[in-house]
């Protein structure tokens, strides 16, 4: 699809009935994210849920795929060594029928990435804010709005595609750098609230629905857009979504940093 030149429509899942919608919708990757966390547990991080959550909500999701590529997260500290990394993506891969691991982190990283991929494991690697980091980092904010800060990602993009990572997740960075990390690799590189220059975006399911709890408590996150608004019933807005991405709709420039 990115040598095709065609966007990407990327979404958040947990469970067999939103699997058959998205699906149907024409999502073409469905993420189990440990955004799970937040809208299905109700914490105020990721970082409580575990390879056995991850796991559960994959093995939920997977049967009810069609033509969607299935993503799952490795959730805080699950690949802080080798081997807990390749354990936990055999779970996640062999119980939970996911097709990808998602990662947190930079270069630091590319070890880790290396090591999956030479085993089999395709491995989506996730640069810019880190979810995972919150109460190293304080609070969620844009990340590499300096140029050394932006240097640096650039820098971590192209040494975690060399260490084989086979997609890259670009989240909260200004547009102006999605735009650079997108060129510069060879991969499809997914952005939330990363600009219209990336190969595709991703957002959360339950913001798209305006029912997540980042929504109620009034931190709606800049780039996410409500598409329920005028959608009859909630496939129409997933379609919306989908539509929106494919043509450039989504992000408008009230999206982006």
């Amino acid at each position: 699809m990115r040598e095709a030149g065609e966007r990407i429509a990327a979404l958040t899942c947990y469970d067999a009935s939103f699997a058959l919608i998205e699906d149907r919708a024409g999502v073409d990757v469905i993420l189990i994210g440990d955004s799970l966390g937040m809208v299905i547990h109700g914490q105020n991080s990721t970082t409580a849920v575990t390879v056995a959550d991850i796991a559960y909500h994959s093995r939920a999701v997977a049967p009810h795929l069609k033509r969607a590529f299935l993503v799952a997260d490795l959730p805080f500290l699950s690949f802080a060594t080798r081997e807990r990394a390749l354990d936990a993506s055999q779970r996640l891969m062999q119980e939970g029928g996911a097709k990808m691991v998602k990662l947190e982190g930079g270069r630091e990283q590319a070890d880790i990435v290396e090591y999956l991929s030479v085993r089999g494991v395709p491995v989506c690697a996730h640069l810019g804010l880190q979810p995972q980091l919150i109460h190293k980092l304080g609070a969620f904010k844009v990340q590499g709005r300096e140029e050394v800060a932006a240097e640096a990602m650039l820098k971590d993009a192209k040494i975690l595609e060399e260490a084989g990572a086979d997609m890259l997740l670009v989240e909260c960075v200004p547009s102006s750098l999605g735009k650079r990390i997108t060129d510069a690799a060879h991969v499809p590189v997914i952005g939330i609230g990363a600009g219209p220059d990336v190969s595709g975006q991703i957002l959360v399911l339950h913001d798209i629905l305006n029912i997540s709890p980042m929504v109620t408590v009034g931190r709606k996150p800049r780039f996410v857009q409500n598409f329920m608004l005028g959608a009859p019933d909630i496939e129409s807005a997933i379609r919306a979504y989908v539509q929106a991405v494919k043509s450039g709709a989504y992000p408008a420039p009230v999206h982006c940093f």
